[in-house]
């Protein structure tokens, strides 16, 4: 099996063993200022992934035996990204006090050029379906590093819900109050959601006030409240508020958002976003990882539809385990 080098720091730390080098998978690492710790060095059997690389080093490792995947730069986003996204890499661009400048940010840009590649009937250009294949493999594989990198795997909890709920709705703050003491009851559960807005924030934002008492989340959703729907200008910029306040420790959660509903920014409380291009991928995996229960808020369509692909997954066992499913509120 092949080594994953996906930092400058493990590829330093690679440079000091036996092996160097060789037999490695080297993945979106900018390596054109690192020309004279790789002159001499062997690529014997390393496949390169989108690298910045300087001429030099491509001839070192072509003719030691490596391999090498060019970078796509035709897009604006990463094919080949080594790491998951944050709130900071999403919101790059945007521009505090200028709520319409969340079209400039990153994710913004992003969503502005997948639209623009749409040719009709929904197909895409075959190079740019193919920087979109690419991409998402590498968060599939981001996000399993996560999940599974600290030798005992994660305990994966998911809240599935409307994207339409508001800030002001009572059922966002019984989210958000779910979450936190899931997120602070000292077992250990990471939660997870789709990463938009709705319910998909109110999960986020109780992991992230779970080191602050539970009555922070009044606290946090009156300073909303000015911006309850995603489509309110102040959005970002009421959340940006939220989390220059509680800034102390914030907790950890998962957000799991796609492009193919990129009118729909993506919260910023989650503390690692595995954002997708493909919206199948992104459902089926979302449910996969919460190994350790589904709870249904409610919601739309969509919430309908990952109660059964959920109850699917349980049925056959196909993940070696059965996930609890909970059903929050009966009216829903």
């Amino acid at each position: 099996m092949k080594r994953e080098i996906d930092s400058i720091e493990a590829l330093n730390e690679a440079l000091l063993t036996s092996d160097g080098l060789t037999n490695a998978v080297i993945q979106g690492l900018n390596l054109s200022r690192l020309e004279s710790n790789l002159q001499g060095q062997h690529f014997r059997g390393t496949v390169v992934l989108g690298c910045t690389l300087t001429p030099a080093v491509e001839r070192q490792i072509i003719s030691s035996g490596g391999l090498i995947f060019p970078r796509l730069t035709e897009v604006p986003y990463e094919s080949y990204r080594p790491t998951l996204y944050d709130a900071k890499t999403l919101t790059e661009g945007y521009r505090r006090g200028d709520p319409r400048s969340i079209a400039e940010s990153f994710d913004g840009r992003v969503y502005a050029h997948y639209v623009a590649s749409q040719t009709g009937h929904h197909k895409t250009p075959v190079l740019e379906s193919l920087a979109q294949r690419l991409h998402d493999h590498a968060i599939d594989d981001a996000l399993a590093d996560l999940l599974h990198g600290g030798g005992t795997p994660l305990k994966v909890v998911a809240i599935m819900g409307g994207h339409g709920m508001l800030r002001t709705e009572a059922s966002y703050r019984q989210v958000a109050r779910i979450s936190h003491k899931l997120s602070s009851c000292g077992q250990g559960y990471v939660l997870a959601t789709g990463g938009g807005p709705g319910a998909m924030e109110a999960t986020n934002l109780g992991a992230w006030l779970s080191a602050y008492p539970i009555s922070a989340i009044d606290e946090a959703i009156a300073m909303m409240a000015s911006a309850p729907s995603y489509k309110d200008e102040a959005w970002w910029e009421t959340s940006m508020d939220v989390i220059e306040h509680f800034n102390k420790a914030p907790g950890t959660s998962i957000g799991i958002p796609t492009w193919y509903y990129g009118h729909e920014p993506p919260n910023l409380f989650a503390s690692h976003i595995a954002k997708y291009f493909s919206n199948s991928l992104r459902e089926d995996g979302l449910l996969t990882i919460a190994t350790h229960g589904v709870v249904f808020a409610p919601g739309s369509a969509g919430t309908i539809q990952e109660v059964f692909m959920d109850a699917c997954q349980n049925h056959y066992g196909s993940l070696g385990t059965i996930s609890p499913m909970v059903f929050l509120d009966e009216v829903y």
